[in-house]
């Protein structure tokens, strides 16, 4: 495999999940999605039931806090783990235990670091409008640029995706899709 830790970040419905997913499939058979997303609304449940429909084949794990924990305990039984997405995930976070949140984000670097299976994060670029107005808006902006910085660091390649087209930002193409052995 090419790379350890692919994160694929884009604004919203910038052909991140899809791009994500091919690449995924390209690593193996054996591959784990974990949603972070909760069906709070009957417009999130259609979405969710879109996406589990494009995902023949996987096993998929719910878990809107927990995600380290995920890595941590499966990474070994699968070829693959795409997690989709992480500022879904912050705004479980704020939304459940704000306190404790960055708790959260170094566990969760933490078990990126040291699994050894072939991780995809999807994460939403969110700093590339105006500050927001209010406090929790700013601060869930302030941790995922946080989260986002921390994991571009890490990662072996980051694709930023435009209009459903992939933009190298770090690494190398071929390692997302074996191209040239």
């Amino acid at each position: 495999m090419g790379f350890k830790i692919l994160l694929v970040i884009g604004g919203s419905r910038s052909g991140k999940s899809t791009f994500s997913q091919k690449v995924a499939e390209s690593v193996g058979e054996r591959r784990l999605f974990v949603a972070t997303a909760e069906p709070l609304d009957a417009e999130m449940r259609r979405r969710i039931e879109e996406h589990k429909k494009r995902r023949k084949g996987w096993d998929t794990v719910e878990e809107p806090l927990e995600i380290a924990k995920i890595i941590e305990e499966k990474a070994r039984r699968y070829q693959v783990i795409l997690v989709d997405c992480l500022t879904l995930w912050l705004s479980n976070l704020l939304g459940r235990c704000a306190a404790e949140a960055e708790r959260y984000m170094d566990g969760f670097i933490g078990a990126c670091k040291a699994a050894t299976t072939p991780l995809i994060l999807v994460s939403n670029e969110v700093g590339m409008g105006i500050v927001p107005d209010n406090p929790l808006a700013r601060r869930f902006g302030d941790l995922a640029g946080s989260l986002n910085q921390r994991i571009g660091e890490i990662a072996d390649v980051v694709v930023m995706m435009i209009a459903g087209l992939p933009l190298i930002v770090k690494g190398d193409a071929k390692a997302l899709f074996n191209i040239g052995g």
